[in-house]
């Protein structure tokens, strides 16, 4: 299973330690929050910049895998508003995201981002899956896939499940464009368990990404929420992305937190090495 960690998890530390730390605990790479990495405007990052950054992977043995997290910065974005001005600027923060993410090298987006798509009008609904359906365009220009994160309803009220993202997906049908899933919105909003959800997924071609969270909002191995059968679906299911470490609850800090999570995803999988 090859495992990313989400670096605001460690975002305490300087891009370089990020790097180090995640290559020394035995990730295969780091999904980034652009917010992390410029608070005003990620999108923005001078091309130097971005050089310094992949290599400063590079450098450390390790890649950058995807970003996350996407409409956190700039400040007030939306992908359902009706405003003719603010959908543009969300559109071009979403498009020169797209090309921050291949020139650091990622291959993937995720797009959660909660507060960026509330529904709360007619139309509201239809403009969020017309901006996924330029996300998926602007994916393709690039080479890279662009994902809709469901999460569930204390989060967001558009696409809540994976059915609703597969069918947004599939009546877009733009093959950069798929969705995934998250552990913990599953946990905690859909009617099916997460194996469930895996092994009626997966065989589609539709999930494209995971991320690892224990409902408690804690990484795995830290709350009551067992890895094991969903490392198992994913092997029985031939799953051949990345998942990443997404915990929200960092405890008792970030670094430990990402060690715990590798060293209990890697102990699950030794007897299947």
């Amino acid at each position: 299973m090859r495992i990313s960690l989400c670096n605001e998890v460690v975002r305490t530390l300087d891009f370089p330690a990020q790097c180090a730390l995640a290559a020394a605990l035995g990730y295969d790479g780091l999904e980034v929050a652009p917010f992390t990495l410029d608070a005003e405007a990620p999108h923005l990052l001078p091309a130097a910049r971005r050089v310094e950054l992949r290599r400063a992977a590079a450098e450390a043995g390790t890649a950058i895998t995807s970003l996350h997290w996407l409409l956190v910065a700039p400040a007030g974005l939306s992908i359902t508003t009706a405003d003719a001005a603010l959908r543009a600027r969300t559109l071009d923060v979403m498009e020169r995201l797209v090309g921050l993410a291949a020139d650091l090298g990622a291959t993937l987006l995720v797009h959660g981002s909660p507060g960026a798509r509330h529904v709360a009008a007619e139309g509201d609904a239809a403009r969020a899956e017309e901006a996924m359906a330029r996300a998926g365009e602007f994916a393709s220009a690039h080479g890279l896939t662009y994902c809709l994160e469901p999460l569930d309803s204390g989060q967001t009220n558009w696409c809540t499940t994976v059915a609703e993202a597969a069918e947004i997906v599939r009546r877009i049908g733009n093959p950069a464009l798929r969705t995934m899933l998250d552990t913990c919105s599953a946990w905690n909003g859909e009617n099916e368990s997460v194996v469930a959800l895996l092994e009626r997924w997966v065989p589609t071609g539709l999930i494209a990404h995971v991320h690892f969270n224990d409902r408690n909002r804690r990484s795995p191995g830290q709350g009551a929420d067992r890895f094991g059968p969903i490392l198992a679906a994913l092997r029985r299911t031939g799953y051949a992305g990345f998942a990443a470490v997404e915990p929200f609850d960092y405890f008792p800090d970030g670094p430990t937190s990402a060690a715990r999570a590798i060293g209990y995803l890697r102990a699950l999988e030794e007897p299947h090495a």
